[in-house]
């Protein structure tokens, strides 16, 4: 429950054989919604994380949707293949009915795919069925995907694989948007509790590195993280894959975003 009693976190955990965690974290107020549903397949697997994060109040839905990258998209072709080139009609379905919804940090981009959808709308807009449809496929791809992998014997392979999902944790409990919300409804302590031992849960299992280990340009002059979320200073106003999932680069140099 938050602080004040009257809102409720509805939380979920899982695991199976091939998958480390699958996990689901759902708030309803009068005034809000929001969905954070995540599955990351166990190290001997490099298979994409499967990510959906829905926000929804009563003048906007925000949307990111994708089954995101273990390893390199942008400059490593071998991997984009294997995962996603299959993918890329999918992609190009739902972001032709979800379109492109404004500033993504370079950063944020290095841990998406081809086929992401990120996406702003208003409910007059209605949408909600092709955002309810994208996710059921969406899914369905990355269960397919997480049961036709065939498990990895080499063990440095299984550490590249481990040091990756690592890396995307670090990012994710220290950036995630979220962390505002969660601070403003159960306070800093718990938010912070709750996205290293749950949302993102691994961060002090899978690896011993920190943050500013994988992140050393976000070290401030004190040795202490920089908050803002982007320092790179460059933003994607369009969606940065074409039709055929190939990368089209930086569109816009951007002043930094909090």
């Amino acid at each position: 429950m938050s602080t004040d009693g009257n809102v409720e976190l509805q939380m979920g955990s899982f695991e199976a054989p091939k998958i480390r965690l699958l996990r689901s974290l759902s708030i309803e107020t009068e005034t809000m919604q929001v969905l954070d549903f995540a599955a990351f397949p166990k190290p001997e697997y490099d298979v994409p994380i499967f990510c959906a994060n829905f926000f929804s109040n009563a003048s906007t839905s925000i949307v990111l949707l994708d089954l995101n990258p273990l390893h390199d998209v942008i400059n490593q072709r071998e991997y984009k293949e294997k995962y996603y080139s299959s993918l890329i009609p999918l992609g190009v379905k739902y972001s032709e009915l979800l379109p492109w919804g404004g500033k993504l940090t370079s950063e944020s981009l290095t841990f998406f795919s081809p086929i992401v959808i990120w996406t702003r709308f208003t409910p007059n807009q209605h949408k909600y069925d092709a955002l309810y449809s994208a996710f059921v496929d969406y899914y369905k791809a990355w269960v397919e995907l997480i049961d036709e992998a065939a498990e990895e014997n080499d063990a440095s392979i299984i550490k590249f694989n481990c040091e990756a999902q690592h890396r995307y944790l670090a990012w994710r409990a220290e950036k995630d948007p979220g962390h505002g919300l969660l601070k403003r409804l159960i306070g800093d302590t718990a938010a912070k509790e709750l996205l290293r031992n749950f949302l993102f849960h691994g961060i002090d299992e899978l690896g011993s590195k920190s943050f500013l280990d994988y992140f050393p340009d976000y070290r401030s002059e004190d040795g202490t993280v920089i908050e803002k979320r982007s320092i790179v200073g460059k933003s994607f106003e369009n969606r940065p894959w074409d039709a055929r999932g190939e990368f089209v680069g930086p569109l816009k140099v951007h002043s930094s975003m909090p």
